[in-house]
């Protein structure tokens, strides 16, 4: 039996001082961080922690529901300390990734739920934008050409 397919009431997650220390470093914060990012975090507290170990117990922590994995195309990872519903907004340059101060959408979710046949397990709701530090810097080119209406 592989980890993934075993029931989780039979078997509860072992908080290991590992997984607890990288579970507080990142409720501490609200940033968003990449998994590299919570390993340089952790090694203050845990010194002789390997890459490895910090990648191998986000996944575990998030499959887990104690923690919420950020993922987007082309974008690296990141990780949430906070699981309850909420909205995030992602800048398109850097990648920084900020919660939205919005209730979430119920109106939303129930015409997903009627209209589409699917059984609805979930979803995540990521607008993308301009982050307030990267908007004071020049343009990149496609931005320009995009404003413009040149076509690619």
């Amino acid at each position: 039996m592989n980890k993934k397919s075993r029931d989780k009431s039979k078997f509860p997650l072992r908080m290991t001082r590992q997984r607890r220390v990288i579970l507080d470093e990142l409720r501490k914060v609200t940033s968003h961080p990449t998994a590299d990012e919570i390993y340089n975090m952790v090694r203050r507290r845990l010194p002789g922690i390997s890459l490895g170990t910090v990648y191998r117990n986000l996944e575990i922590l998030s499959d887990s529901g104690m923690i919420q994995k950020l993922e987007s195309c082309g974008s690296a990872r990141r990780y949430d300390g906070n699981v309850k519903m909420h909205y995030h907004v992602r800048c398109v340059r850097c990648g920084r990734v900020d919660d939205l101060p919005l209730s979430t959408l119920p109106a939303l979710e129930s015409a997903v739920r009627k209209g589409c046949g699917y059984e609805i397990l979930g979803y995540r709701l990521e607008f993308m934008g301009v982050c307030p530090k990267c908007r004071k810097l020049p343009k990149t080119t496609k931005e320009r050409q995009d404003k413009n209406g040149t076509k690619r």
